[in-house]
């Protein structure tokens, strides 16, 4: 994910080593909001980034633009099961610290379908592509999450939805 992030950015004219050196551009693999056992660690994760917000700021940047690609986030166990809570301790920090700004990554083609339902459900936004973004039709506030409500979201339309309006369907 660096290596194609780092092509992509200098494809678009981006002096990669520059930005690096100047401290204006990150590109990491690390995992340090993983436990020693390697197991995600929601309240880590969520420390890092304020952290990541508080030295962007403190350089003299507006803010921290931060991505994470799901699949890999999670740690090697794929431990799926507190999904829901991370994301949404998430949303409550973009809405928090407006100085956040970012996409969480996922793949359909390399995800549980179950986590992908998951993960719909939680963001009140969507990013397409480089130029379409949009609200999220299926997106659930925290209080109107129950089983019923995730079971009766129909995934594979909603994703050859996204994908019909980003011209790929």
């Amino acid at each position: 994910m660096v290596a194609g992030m780092r092509s992509y950015l200098a494809a678009l004219g981006v002096d990669i080593e520059l930005e690096i050196a100047k401290g204006s551009l990150l590109l990491s693999a690390e995992q340090s909001h993983l436990s020693a056992e390697r197991v995600f660690e929601i309240q880590r994760m969520i420390e890092t980034l304020e952290s990541g917000i508080d030295q962007a700021v403190k350089d003299g940047y507006q803010g921290l633009w931060a991505s994470g690609d799901m699949s890999w986030e999670l740690g090697p166990e794929r431990d799926f099961s507190r999904l829901v809570e991370y994301e949404w301790r998430l949303e409550e920090l973009f809405r928090g610290r407006p100085e956040l700004q970012g996409v969480c990554l996922y793949h359909a083609d390399n995800l549980p379908r179950e986590f992908l339902r998951k993960g719909l459900v939680v963001h009140p936004s969507l990013f397409v592509n480089e130029t379409l973004s949009r609200i999220n039709p299926n997106y659930l506030a925290p209080e109107s999450l129950t089983e019923a409500a995730l079971a009766s979201l129909d995934i594979d339309s909603a994703l050859q939805l996204l994908a019909a309006s980003d011209g790929m369907g």
